[in-house]
């Protein structure tokens, strides 16, 4: 049983399999967020398009968005604040999330906002945000790529 990349602390196929294999649908906006961090660490691209509004997804299809995401890869997610129940027609989820690519470990800080869009939770768009002061990674922290050691002793010393 392995656990779900969104971190959610529960299996993956009790979290996010679900949605992605497009057995169920999101109930809040939060679940969305996760399920597409999960489908962007998986390579799921047909997911992560089809969960994003019509009016505001970039015109790539599933191949080009791969290639656009070259050799990196999203490693950790951490959420903060969530809106949007499943009674409610918008939402906003705010998070960090960690990406490697060939320079090292990066910080992507977005404020996300949802829409129910014909009876399902879509993405529309985001602001990024600075890093916030408890998520700066100091040099004694623990590693955020998950590996157990101190930060200074593994991705701030192998950047790839």
């Amino acid at each position: 049983m392995s656990l779900c990349p969104c971190q959610s602390g529960k299996p993956f196929a009790d979290c996010c399999a679900p949605f992605l294999d497009d057995r169920q649908a999101p109930a809040t906006a939060e679940q969305l967020m996760r399920s597409r961090f999960s489908a962007f660490r998986l390579g799921r691209w047909d997911y992560v398009l089809a969960s994003w509004h019509p009016a505001h997804r970039p015109a790539l299809d599933a191949e080009q968005l791969a290639a656009e995401q070259g050799d990196g890869g999203w490693e950790r997610l951490q959420v903060f604040e969530a809106r949007g129940e499943a009674q409610d027609e918008q939402g906003e989820v705010r998070f960090c999330a960690w990406y490697r690519d060939a320079r090292g470990l990066h910080l992507h800080h977005e404020r996300s906002r949802f829409l129910r869009w014909e009876g399902r939770w879509v993405y529309t768009e985001g602001d990024l945000l600075p890093a916030p002061r408890s998520e700066k990674i100091k040099p004694n922290a623990a590693c955020p790529c998950g590996s157990g050691l101190k930060y200074k002793k593994c991705c701030a010393r192998h950047p790839s």
